[in-house]
């Protein structure tokens, strides 16, 4: 169902007033002035506050909606009165006082209205919402719909996405952009990716690494990485069945780097984009590789394998070794990481490591202009040598309870040490509950992050 109308379907809707507690007392007379009389009156009869998140419908004096004021915060969530695409009756309306940002106002409706109906039906709402004067549609509709993509493809179970179904979707998305797409697998992945191939080699689902390349050769170089484990059952280290129950959800790197990729490439962005999407399962059998294992990576280094329960960091260093032999201008690595990262920072706040403070900080300005926010944590050079092997050039982790998203950053750093800029992002992947714009579920986290800034760059 379309829950965004054209701004000529105006005069038919029903107006929405959004007001903080401060201002409603005198947006109250003002409405008594300007609707039927009942209106104004029933909200004051009911106790209405405009308290943020409140919203109450006004009635005209046959019965039916004059119009709807929701309480509103304007130092709070951008997306917050898209509840309001839930929880009103059926029909079309308009902002007669618009939220401060219309566009994010808008932008949240249309998420809002995201089901995963895969499996089962699941309506959309039925309110409709005009878009705000100055808002370009097309460029909603195309990060909407982008992260209704990449929504997909986490929800997805396994059983129904491996590699090859996520190597179809990068296809598809390469065939849409006009983008060229290629795969490498077999033993040309043992080959040049070994650690790639290591970690999925226990599946009957082939590993792979998938490659999209679109643009202008000559423009500023652009390589976008996410991590794609299809389902990681932790592999010999075993992960209890309580925290599996989530990990269909360990491509969600995958699924928000082709998310930016789909909106970068729809807006037509002055840059030569890449992106590296290394997909395996990481599963149990006979051929599994195993803790204490050295594997030697397509750079060159030799890796000791301390858990195969952090395989995500061994597929992404080979990635990110090839993403580096063209020395590109930006390097962004999206990856369902650790669990440090979490206890960190809970689920909503994704972690952004960079040596590159301009890059930071454009980063962060990004993410709160967008509402798609990070958080910058160190990369704190001394712990490099938790990482310490005796055997090997390097563990892949720390074999310590401290800073483990420190370590892992550490260690995916010595995979892209020509970059001339890169940024590794550590994120769940995961709406816990639904909240405006934000239903419980998959989300791909950071993509709209990473094409705002794309966008400010090379716009």
């Amino acid at each position: 169902m379309t829950v965004l109308l054209p701004a000529a379907d105006a005069a038919s809707a029903c107006p929405i007033w959004c007001v903080t507690a401060e201002d409603w007392p005198a947006l109250a007379e003002t409405l008594a002035e300007t609707l039927p009389g009942p209106a104004a009156a029933f909200a004051r009869a009911t106790g209405f506050k405009a308290k943020p998140g409140t919203h109450a419908l006004l009635p005209d004096a046959a019965g039916g909606l004059a119009g709807v004021v929701a309480g509103l915060d304007p130092k709070g969530d951008p997306f917050a009165t898209a509840k309001l695409a839930d929880s009103l009756p059926e029909g079309s309306y308009r902002f007669a006082a618009p939220p401060p940002q219309p566009a994010l106002a808008a932008l949240a409706w249309r998420l809002s209205a995201y089901r995963f109906a895969r499996y089962r039906d699941r309506p959309a709402p039925g309110a409709r919402l005009v878009l705000p004067e100055g808002v370009d549609p097309a460029e909603i509709g195309r990060i909407a719909d982008a992260v209704a993509a990449g929504r997909d493809l986490v929800n997805t179970p396994a059983n129904d996405l491996g590699p090859a179904e996520i190597e179809t979707a990068s296809r598809s998305l390469a065939e849409r952009s006009g983008a060229a797409c290629a795969v490498v697998s077999g033993e040309a992945l043992e080959r040049d990716f070994p650690m790639i191939a290591a970690v999925g080699r226990a599946s009957e689902r082939a590993p792979r690494l998938i490659d999209l390349t679109w643009g202008d050769g000559a423009a500023p170089k652009v390589t976008l990485v996410g991590k794609g484990v299809a389902f990681d059952t932790g592999g010999l280290d075993i992960k209890p069945s309580a925290a599996m129950l989530l990990m269909k959800k360990d491509m969600a790197g995958a699924a928000a780097a082709l998310a930016a990729a789909e909106m970068v490439m729809g807006a037509g962005l002055r840059v030569r984009l890449r992106v590296l999407i290394p997909t395996v399962e990481n599963a149990i059998s006979g051929s599994a590789f195993r803790p204490g294992d050295v594997l030697r990576s397509r750079k060159g280094l030799t890796v000791e394998i301390g858990n195969t329960d952090a395989e995500g960091r061994l597929i992404l260093a080979d990635a990110l070794a090839l993403a580096d032999e063209e020395s590109p201008d930006l390097v962004i690595d999206f990856a369902t990481l650790t669990g440090a990262a979490r206890v960190a920072l809970g689920p909503d706040l994704p972690a952004l490591f960079t040596e590159d403070d301009a890059l930071a900080s454009a980063m962060a300005e990004a993410g709160r202009a967008v509402n798609d926010p990070v958080w910058r944590m160190p990369l704190w050079a001394p712990y490099a040598s938790l990482l310490d092997s005796k055997i090997a050039d390097i563990n892949h982790v720390s074999g310590g309870p401290f800073a483990g998203a420190v370590t892992a950053a550490l260690f995916l750093r010595r995979f892209a040490p020509t970059a001339k800029a890169h940024a590794h992002l550590d994120l769940y992947g995961w709406n816990p509950s639904t909240k405006p714009g934000r239903p419980e579920g998959g989300e791909v986290q950071t993509a709209r992050l990473v094409y705002e800034l794309l966008k400010r760059r090379y716009g």
